[in-house]
């Protein structure tokens, strides 16, 4: 073979190809991979929401359902008791490129079969310059002589708003009947708390801990007291869950470092944005800040302590910590960020966490709150403790109740297993020797 030539080419041919092949690597290595959707609930039942009353779905209190819904107007039918309160929330699943604006948004109401709305049960919310999940809930309040107290048939209605030059296309959303059982005969508190000044929280400082959020509320990753790290991408949201017991207040922070910068300058005025969800994923507060490529952080105002009476506040964000359970942390990085970074480059994420005060005594429920899926317990913190997702936890919640019965089969089955397990091992050495 001649001098230079390597494989029939010219030596500075292959070094030219290799470099070409390099690139194109690395070109390949760069490209952003899609932003993760939101996760559907595990069993979610598929429904289909009517445009009028008359053929209008029910829902049942405990379940999750999943439909789509275009701009318009959609109907599911509620057989309410007197006795306990509920909340149906509806969360709207935008695709990632869909266009929206400030006009844009999903409202649920409850009304009665004559047509007449709740009193100040609706819930609306609005997008901004981004496509993210959005949640709204409707709520009947228990309370003595008011509207909507009776046992009987209702609807919950759904809306979806979009402006001409918006997205039109049917969303998936996520629908939810929760039911708050009501407290026994003369322990129910009827009037608001004093006022509860917000202030700024006393935020950890310590090392931080990797834990990566999830798509939406089902899948939300738990924290407690710490400063925790993640990731973000432009156009993405992260979700993550606290649990809140009776008394207890949430101080929260999010902070994002600085990015990858493909121009000069570059701005997004809400680039960062954190949004805290009530246990039946109403918005108790959100705040949001201008990002530019540098430092940039949210802080949100510390809870007020988790009351029953919180209710009747005419404050939203007071109103919103009436319920212990698991209060959610939606954080977004605006899609806007992506004129001016690194798209397939994530921007480091701070999550800081503070729970203070200790747990209060619980109201007296006539039924049990946590079946109805509220209420914290020693479940809800080692799932914080550990950083489970809800799947995670059920799944390690099955692993225990599996050993449990293995151990409660008594010494003469667990004697067995030893014994099949220790023939399996004599029988794997003597496959490695004759082979």
């Amino acid at each position: 073979m001649a001098a230079g030539l390597v494989g029939g080419l010219p030596g500075g041919a292959v070094h030219a190809a290799d470099a070409a092949s390099a690139a194109s690597a690395a070109e390949r290595a760069v490209q952003p991979q899609p932003v993760p959707t939101y996760r559907a609930a595990e069993g979610a039942r598929t429904i289909e929401g009517k445009l009028t009353t008359a053929e209008a779905p029910l829902l049942d209190a405990g379940a999750v359902y999943s439909d789509t819904i275009a701009p318009g107007e959609r109907f599911y039918r509620l057989n309410l008791d007197d006795r306990s309160s509920v909340y149906v929330s509806a969360v709207v699943q935008p695709p990632p490129e869909a266009k929206v604006g400030y006009s844009d948004g999903i409202e649920v109401e409850i009304i009665t079969t004559e047509g007449r709305r709740c009193q100040s049960n609706s819930g609306r919310a609005d997008f901004g310059y981004d496509p993210v999940p959005l949640s709204a809930v409707a709520v009947r309040r228990l309370e003595e002589d008011a509207e909507c107290q009776g046992q009987g048939t209702y609807f919950a209605k759904v809306t979806r708003t979009a402006a001409k030059d918006s997205d039109q296309r049917p969303w998936p959303v996520e629908l939810r009947l929760q039911r708050e059982p009501g407290l026994g005969t003369g322990s129910a508190p009827t009037t608001a708390p004093s006022v509860w000044p917000s202030a700024s929280p006393a935020l950890p400082g310590t090392d931080p801990v990797a834990r990566t959020g999830g798509t939406g509320f089902n899948d939300a990753r738990a924290l407690d007291s710490g400063v925790w790290r993640d990731d973000l991408r432009p156009g993405q949201t992260r979700y993550y869950r606290v649990p809140l017991d009776w008394g207890q207040q949430l101080g929260l922070s999010a902070e994002i470092s600085a990015a990858r910068m493909t121009k000069q300058y570059g701005s997004a005025s809400n680039g960062l944005s954190v949004s805290l969800y009530s246990p039946y994923r109403g918005l108790v507060d959100s705040k949001d800040t201008s990002y530019d490529g540098k430092q940039a952080g949210v802080t949100l105002p510390k809870t007020a302590p988790v009351a029953y009476e919180n209710r009747f506040s005419d404050a939203t964000e007071v109103r919103g910590a009436r319920l212990a359970g698991w209060y959610y942390v939606a954080v977004t990085l605006g899609g806007k960020v992506a004129e001016f970074t690194e798209d397939a480059t994530p921007v480091p994420l701070t999550v800081r966490v503070q729970v203070s005060g200790s747990p209060a005594k619980a109201p007296a429920y006539k039924e049990s709150l946590s079946a109805a899926g509220f209420g914290v317990g020693a479940d809800e913190r080692a799932a914080a403790k550990g950083g489970l997702t809800a799947p995670e936890a059920d799944a390690a919640a099955e692993n225990h109740s599996a050993m449990r019965i293995v151990a409660g089969a008594g010494f003469g089955t667990g004697t067995l297993l030893l014994l099949v397990l220790g023939g399996w091992i004599l029988l794997a050495r003597r496959g490695g020797e004759t082979a």
